[in-house]
């Protein structure tokens, strides 16, 4: 949230600015003293315009907004870091939407693991003519991922992120499942 800052200087001061006339009243500059108490941090953040579209260096919740504006996958309830990677990765993924490597991202960076994904396609080639189609006549598309602590809000957001970043032709599943944990002994 965006307000009043105490002790924050203005960059330019008004009653410096006044006409001469003016530079001697009290009134008048305790007056623009006042304004500058009020622009001073609309002037520091256009100061500082350029570190707001910078998902490293921005304030968290103007981060959160701009997730918005790049059309990032991102549902609110990530960790800040992984927000500000999702901002970060959104223009590179919008050019790769809606390929294998464009989902296995996109779910990389809204969850923090890589997923399975199989699909039914294929690509092959051959020296003669009217040789046999690779993958499957039927198309289909499945995501699995294996999390430590799966929960339903997981699967949902699951089936939701691979709505949005696969094929549009393509019918899918998707499957969350507990990881398998390494006992030491």
């Amino acid at each position: 949230m965006r307000g009043s800052v105490d002790g924050l200087g203005s960059s330019a001061p008004i009653g410096a600015m006044l006409p001469a006339v003016f530079a001697d009243d009290d009134l008048a500059l305790r007056f623009v003293a006042g304004l500058d108490d009020v622009l001073a941090p609309i002037l520091n953040v256009l100061d500082c315009l350029d570190t707001y579209f910078d998902p490293a260096l921005t304030p968290a919740d103007f981060a959160r907004w701009l997730s918005t504006w790049v059309g990032a996958e991102t549902d609110g309830t990530e960790p800040e870091p992984r927000l500000r990677a999702a901002v970060a990765a959104a223009v590179g993924l919008h050019r790769v939407r809606g390929t294998r490597r464009g989902l296995s991202e996109a779910v990389r960076l809204a969850f923090g693991v890589e997923p399975e994904i199989t699909e039914s396609g294929g690509a092959a080639w051959s020296a003669r003519p009217r040789g046999s189609f690779p993958g499957s006549a039927r198309p289909h598309l499945h995501v699995a991922l294996r999390l430590s602590d799966p929960t339903p809000a997981d699967t949902y957001r699951l089936d939701t992120l691979v709505a949005a970043a696969r094929p549009a032709h393509m019918p899918y599943t998707v499957t969350v499942t507990a990881a398998e944990r390494n006992s030491e002994k």
